[in-house]
């Protein structure tokens, strides 16, 4: 006997091949058998008019605090999602010492919007090594879960805040290179790294990686190559704009020096800026020149993201506003009611100097989301600019007057600007590079204002139903075996005999995602968003059901990923898919 067989659905075994009529056969939370299936299950799926994938693999998220109080890394499990990477952009709780939990926790509050209570309340922190991190999250997982180690907190361990803004001594840097080591045997999956200019500590002082040189970062990298089955993730001030050479320079000497893959998170795409794109992509191609591997992550639905005048958000990092967003809120809200501030605020959000973050400045096309203030009732959910023209005002006026009537609160939601059809025939041009990857969610991370863990439904809705920019099994290889492949996962990503039975059965005809919707329910009462599934009518983990009817089924049967072990070495060479 069986324990689960899955009968009668559509097999798209995650290669890209044609969809197969199939039966699915698991045992011991393995696939023993794909087609026709003569032996009973203990547990049988009738999967008539269904779809049958393998899990959907997400290689950028930061649950890396989030699965101590929900291990199902909701809401992704609720998406079809069944293993997650994390530890990405340089930022992981450990190694850690008791005298820096604090720092370390404002810190990921600042840079990954994770509220302050729920890291206070949520978590024991009862841990200092990499691997005693790992070993807490071990056996308490719906998911599989795999972690890179980050550089801010190997910079925290050796340099202290003394030395943090100094570039490291040679003592101090064999000191960082042996803890990497230590966490990698660990089962730590790799190295990851920010030396973003938008990435700044609790305490509003850059983080400490940005001050690593040349040196520091190959040398980190040595350290992967001599470890089996490691990658790299790297974020640098031009992931969000244009890559400089110097960046380019260092992304293709460290997948070379590693001699392993190096992804980064996130390439836009924008029919207006093609020459953006085609620059970001060239760091890819260089380093295939070179004999290595960089891939850029980019995601394959548009992820709205709520703005607040308030609390730390991209307006916060619009170059020029640093001066006023950074003030107290009375004194913000005291120059923000000044009309040479506002004048000289619109003018650099619409500068050149302004960059990626131009987009920020479209002020009549912000959605107003919840307001608080009398005078503001019935303007939710309309736009600045007919609020504008109704009160005969500039735009960037209306917008102003109305977040200072909540005292900042607002919640703003810019419309897209980058939905149009010659941007999304762009991407799909992305999407076949070999140098970029479908992914990059940032689930479980910056909570309050985006909910991208829904792509998974989003995406494949857009594909049966709506644009169809590319077939159903090819969007599904690009979310299963794509990544499988790329971070060495060698037995996941497809539905094939002997692989690991994560697996994803959805309704074609149905299946989607519902709008976000905000929650209060993180530890301290801290809100979220989060976004329920449509046609989901299973997701297996290791055989297991974990969600069924799109409901969470409370069962815990993932696997904590260690290198070496559950990864293979990934030769930066190899052709991709």
């Amino acid at each position: 006997m069986l324990d689960y067989v899955i009968r009668n659905g559509l097999v798209v075994d995650g290669t890209g091949a044609p969809g197969r009529r199939a039966d699915v056969g698991i045992r011991s939370g393995m696939i023993v058998a794909v087609g026709e299936v003569g032996d009973v299950g203990a547990t049988e799926l009738d999967a008539e008019g269904m779809v049958v994938a393998p899990g959907i693999i997400d290689p950028h998220t930061h649950y890396d605090a989030q699965l101590f109080w929900d291990p199902t890394a909701s809401p992704s499990n609720l998406h079809g999602v069944t293993t997650v990477i994390g530890g990405n952009c340089g930022f992981t709780l450990a190694p850690i010492k008791a005298a820096d939990h604090d720092y370390i926790r404002r810190m990921m509050a600042k840079v990954e919007g994770m509220p302050l209570d729920a890291l206070e309340n949520g978590i024991a922190w009862d841990w200092t090594s990499f691997g005693e991190y790992l070993d807490r999250l071990e056996g308490n997982l719906g998911v599989n879960a795999g972690f890179l180690v980050g550089h801010c907190a190997l910079r925290r361990w050796v340099m202290g805040s003394d030395r943090a803004s100094e570039v490291a001594s040679d003592q101090e840097l064999a000191a960082m290179t042996q803890l990497l080591a230590e966490s990698i045997e660990a089962g730590g999956l790799g190295f990851s790294s920010s030396q973003s200019r938008t990435h700044s500590d609790g305490d509003g002082n850059p983080i400490s990686s940005r001050n690593a040189d040349r040196r520091e970062m190959l040398a980190f990298c040595e350290v992967v190559r001599d470890h089996p089955g490691t990658t790299l993730e790297y974020i640098t001030d031009g992931c969000l704009d244009t890559f400089s050479d110097e960046e380019i320079d260092l992304m293709v000497a460290m997948t070379t020096t590693a001699r392993r893959p190096l992804n980064w998170n996130v390439l836009t795409v924008d029919s207006r800026t093609p020459n953006k794109t085609a620059r970001q992509l060239e760091a890819s191609s260089a380093a295939a020149a070179a004999g290595g591997r960089i891939v850029a992550l980019t995601m394959p639905t548009l992820v709205p993201m709520n703005m607040s005048f308030r609390t730390f958000c991209a307006l916060f990092l619009i170059p020029g506003w640093g001066d006023v967003m950074g003030l107290p809120v009375g004194e913000r809200i005291e120059k923000l009611r000044d009309p040479a501030v506002r004048a000289h605020l619109d003018d650099v959000a619409h500068s050149e100097d302004a960059g990626v973050f131009r987009r920020l400045s479209h002020w009549a096309n912000y959605i107003i989301g919840d307001t608080f203030a009398l005078e503001n009732e019935g303007l939710s959910w309309r736009d600045v600019g007919s609020i504008a023209k109704e009160q005969g005002k500039a735009p960037f006026d209306a917008l102003l007057d109305l977040v200072i009537a909540d005292d900042l609160r607002t919640v703003l939601w810019p419309k897209a600007s980058d939905g149009d059809d010659a941007s999304w025939q762009a991407r799909v041009e992305v999407w076949n590079n070999p140098g970029a990857m479908v992914g990059g969610s940032d689930a479980g991370a910056h909570l309050d204002r985006m909910c991208g863990s829904n792509y998974p439904t989003s995406f494949l809705g857009d594909c049966l139903r709506k644009r169809k920019l590319v077939p159903m099994e090819r969007a599904i290889q690009m979310m299963t075996e794509a990544p499988a492949r790329l971070f060495g996962l060698h037995d996941r990503g497809r539905v094939a005999e002997g692989l690991a039975a994560d697996l994803f059965v959805f309704d074609p005809e149905t299946v989607g995602s519902e709008p976000a919707t905000l929650v209060h329910d993180l530890p301290g009462g801290s809100p979220r968003l989060i976004a329920d599934s449509i046609g989901v009518v299973r997701v297996l983990v290791n055989g297991v059901e974990t969600v069924a009817g799109g409901m969470p089924t409370g069962n815990l049967p993932g696997t904590l990923l260690r290198s070496g072990r559950d990864t293979a070495t990934v030769d930066p060479t190899q052709a991709d898919i």
